[in-house]
Formats: C-alpha cells, structure tokens, sequence
C-alpha cells in the first residue's frame, strides 16, 4: 500500500525544491528558474490602484475633466499626449488644459487620501 501511494507522488514538483546548482554552488530552486525578477505583492497593488483610478475619475470628474486626464496620461490603453496636442485636440488653450489637469489630479488625490487601504 505505501508503495503504490508513494508511486503516485513520485513524479511531484515542488517550487523549492533544489534542481540544480549555480556556479557558486548554491542550490537553485524550480521558482529561482521561473522568476522573471517581478515582485508579485507589486504588481497586485498596481492593479488594485489602477481600478481604484478609473472608478475615481469615473466617480468624480466631470466629462472635460475625464477627456483632458485620458488623452495626457494614455488611460484605458490609450497613448499619452503633452499639453499642447492635447490643448489642440480639445481646441483649449495649453494653459487652460494645465489648470484643468491640476484640478482633475487634485480631485483625485483628495478620492486617494479619503480612501483606507
């Protein structure tokens, strides 16, 4: 009976399980192999910040204000674009887009700070 069950777990893999050795002669895991140098703990509160992103412009700024912050930052796959493309595209001037940004982000800021983590 313990040879039949240790037969089915025979060829498990285990993430830390020592494979091979480097050239220092530390031992190198299955996970060092797969890293692609990515801090996962990263990436999950980029995400989560980004969703809290597009739910606060959603939430609180008006459709100029949305416009204006898409087309600078290139949000929702978009590409960034400077002031100036952007104050052409819109048919502002670049100054007028640079106080409606300030007060976009400030809005947001104030969402972010009101918001426990």
């Amino acid at each position: 009976m313990h040879f039949r069950s240790a037969k089915k777990s025979a060829s498990d893999l285990y993430m830390n399980e020592p494979v091979e050795t480097d050239k220092d002669g530390n031992a190198l895991t299955i996970m060092d192999l797969l890293d692609d140098g990515s801090d996962i703990n990263e990436q999950v509160d980029l995400l989560i910040r980004s969703k809290m992103l597009y739910r606060f412009i959603e939430q609180c700024l008006d459709p100029r204000e949305t416009d204006i912050m898409i087309y600078r930052y290139g949000l929702y796959g978009t590409s960034p674009h400077t002031q100036s493309e952007t104050a052409e595209k819109l048919g502002i001037s670049r100054s007028y887009v640079s106080r409606i940004e300030k007060k976009a982000v400030g809005k947001l800021k104030k969402m972010y700070d009101s918001t426990p983590f």
